[in-house]
């Protein structure tokens, strides 16, 4: 299970609802809702939360001002922020008080990028895409490192990476990689099945990151492709003179979901199933440690 979303339902075992969280917990509607049924209230920005009350932080992760108006607010907070995510937002902070430039690859309007940029705006520069690799402008290019948002698809984070050291041949590379396993796994599963497969449905929801560059992958090693919310959403008419269907998923879709859409490729003659794995995914991360006391207590 994803740690967020385990966070959000050990909140409402321990606390009872509501329990607010700030933006989706994860890019996914089934899971939101699902979260809404049990007692979940999601909102947009902290101000909507009533003082006092506990609201949880998602796993895409917040700026250091979230957290100033969190306290102005007397919240009590439950932070599931991503490790991974935190992990850069340390590095944004390390690089910035060493005064370099940092370049965040990713997506404007992404959470993500919002929280990690707000660790040290002045220093952060956004790179949505390599159209915008020509306006950069820094300071001290022997003082310039890039960073990326944990979702991007590894192929053009590794294009872009490219083109910026073209016009900076000195950009220093993070320390260790900054993209997610989970997304990293998924897209050299992707590749490969995408090699032998005419389709590729892809389970997870039009707001995932991670599941949109699923279908781009597949798309650019040949396959047709297409992003699903669940079975319902997959079209009779894209299984016509196709004789293998790949199925896979973004990080955080319920495996229920999944399953749905396999039962529907049976029921169309997609019986048989052959799975693959890239990689062994064994990591697992605790819980926040905020779960670990009491919340509620005056």
């Amino acid at each position: 299970m994803d740690r967020a979303v385990e966070a959000v339902e050990k909140a409402l075992e321990q606390y009872g609802a509501p329990i607010y969280v700030r933006k989706q917990i994860v890019h996914n509607t089934h899971v939101v809702r699902t979260l809404e049924e049990r007692g979940a209230i999601f909102v947009e920005e902290t101000a909507e939360v009533p003082e006092g009350e506990i609201v949880v932080f998602s796993a895409h992760g917040v700026s250091p001002m979230v957290h100033a108006e969190a306290g102005q607010r007397q919240l009590r907070t439950i932070d599931a922020t991503c490790p991974l995510v935190t992990k850069v937002h340390n590095e944004a902070k390390r690089f910035a008080n060493q005064d370099y430039d940092i370049l965040l690859i990713g997506h404007e309007g992404h959470e993500e990028v919002e929280g990690t940029a707000g660790e040290a705006p002045d220093h952060i520069q956004l790179v949505d895409g390599l159209d915008s690799v020509d306006r950069i402008q820094v300071k001290d290019p022997s003082k310039l490192v890039w960073l990326s948002q944990t979702t991007l698809s590894v192929d053009e984070t590794i294009e872009t990476v490219t083109k910026l050291k073209e016009r900076f041949p000195t950009l220093l590379d993070p320390p260790s990689d900054d993209i997610c396993y989970a997304t990293q796994n998924r897209q050299v599963a992707v590749k490969e099945i995408a090699a032998q497969a005419q389709l590729v449905i892809v389970v997870g929801s039009e707001n995932s990151s991670n599941s949109k560059r699923l279908v781009e992958v597949a798309k650019g090693f040949g396959a047709a492709s297409y992003l699903v919310d669940n079975a319902s959403f997959v079209k009779d008419e894209w299984l016509e003179g196709v004789t293998t269907v790949g199925v896979t998923s973004g990080a955080s879709v319920p495996e229920e979901l999944v399953d749905g859409v396999l039962a529907y490729l049976a029921g169309h003659g997609f019986a048989d199933v052959e799975e693959v794995e890239s990689v062994k995914e064994s990591m697992r991360f605790a819980l926040p440690h905020e779960l670990r006391k009491d919340l509620r207590a005056n």
